[in-house]
């Protein structure tokens, strides 16, 4: 028996690394190919589901039936076996299946990445219940150049700290199941509202920094100033000059600050709307392709709009104006782009709703505030 648990512990090991370099290599197909004559194939959100839950379920007998004593090779065995033989199989199965033209390619990738650190997790808990079985079963296969007389004096039960090193293994495992099994709960509309809301978190920032930002603070005298001066008329008149120059660059940059704030609200004010009325309500059906390429646009947009928001307000901490003006622009035009995307809802219907209204109204603020940025 104990050959045989080394044998499944060999084979957990050699199949977590075989599986893990075809997730790393298998490029992903952009529509999902496996069904012969439109023949049906089970969802895979499905089996990755189960299979994860699967995964903690066994895992979890796995690490009590290690720290437990008596040490019972046969009862580890049975769980190991039904890991390598299904388990693993079906979880990069359903990652696989799991293709950016039906489910997004960020959604794709995400599952790809989380079963590929399941399956890595999961060895080096397996490397350590092999080690397990090293120290406390007589008839477990020993290492080179270990005597008889060694493998009569095993340890009859592991100790704490052996025994927590196990544990804590363990819980990353279960770690990567639940976020696994809270993905596939999440969905494509779930997976995509939560990105989104990360972007909207990243414009809300920079507007939040650029609220608290002072010009005047900069102002911090010069080279002249901190080092003295002599007194002289001629350089009191310039040094009155360049206090009134100082004053009018801060003056433009107080207003153009007030005209970024003004732009960038209602740049913002786009992804809470998107995400309430198009993304979660607005038709979205997952494994449509044509919605599917229409969301990978949409997000693409809305991922850059928060690149383009921060160089404009750090254009104007640098008092470069025409900077700030520029990226403000490409702010604005991204978010009209993304607006049209989805000024109807994603259905087949194209019909006027709620959104297409406000998407009117939204247009017609943007013009107002955009015209009074300095040109």
């Amino acid at each position: 028996m104990s050959q045989k648990l080394h044998n499944l512990l060999t084979t957990s090991l050699v199949l977590s690394e075989q599986f893990q370099t075809t997730l790393d290599t298998t490029p992903p197909t952009q529509n999902n190919t496996t069904a012969a004559d439109g023949a049906q194939t089970a969802d895979p959100l499905i089996i990755l589901s189960n299979s994860a839950k699967s995964l903690r379920a066994q895992v979890t007998k796995l690490s009590l039936l290690a720290i437990t004593a008596p040490f019972t090779p046969s009862a580890i065995s049975t769980c190991l076996a039904s890991v390598n033989d299904s388990v693993m199989p079906s979880m990069v199965t359903a990652a696989l299946l799991l293709t950016p033209g039906e489910y997004t390619k960020a959604f794709s990738t995400e599952a790809r990445i989380l079963v590929k650190t399941g399956l890595k997790e999961f060895a080096i808990l397996v490397q350590e219940i092999t080690n397990t079985a090293e120290k406390l079963d007589p008839s477990f296969p020993s290492k080179s150049g270990e005597s008889s007389k060694d493998a009569e004096n095993k340890k009859k039960e592991l100790s704490k700290q052996e025994k927590d090193v196990i544990t804590s293994q363990t819980g990353r495992v279960w770690d990567v199941c639940d976020t696994i099994t809270t993905l596939v709960s999440q969905g494509v509309v779930g997976h995509v509202a939560k990105r989104v809301q990360q972007w909207h978190d990243l414009v809300k920032d920079a507007i939040s920094e650029l609220e608290e930002w002072d010009p005047e603070d900069e102002d911090d005298g010069g080279f002249e100033e901190l080092m003295g001066s002599d007194g002289d008329d001629d350089e009191s008149n310039t040094e009155n000059e360049d206090d009134d120059d100082d004053e009018k660059d801060v003056e433009a940059l107080q207003t153009q600050k007030k005209s970024l704030l003004r732009a960038l609200k209602p740049i913002a004010q786009i992804y809470p709307a998107i995400v309430t009325n198009r993304v979660k309500k607005g038709g979205l059906t997952a494994n449509n392709p044509q919605q599917i390429a229409k969301l990978e646009s949409l997000t693409a947009n809305l991922q850059s709009i928060p690149d383009h928001v921060d160089e404009a307000a750090g254009s104007l901490y640098e008092h470069n104006l025409d900077d700030c003006v520029k990226y403000l622009k490409l702010a604005k035009t991204t978010a009209e782009k993304t607006i049209d995307l989805v000024v109807f809802p994603l259905g087949e219907q194209q019909q006027e709703d709620r959104f297409t209204v406000w998407s009117r109204t939204w247009r017609k603020v943007m013009g107002d505030v955009i015209s009074d940025v300095q040109k």
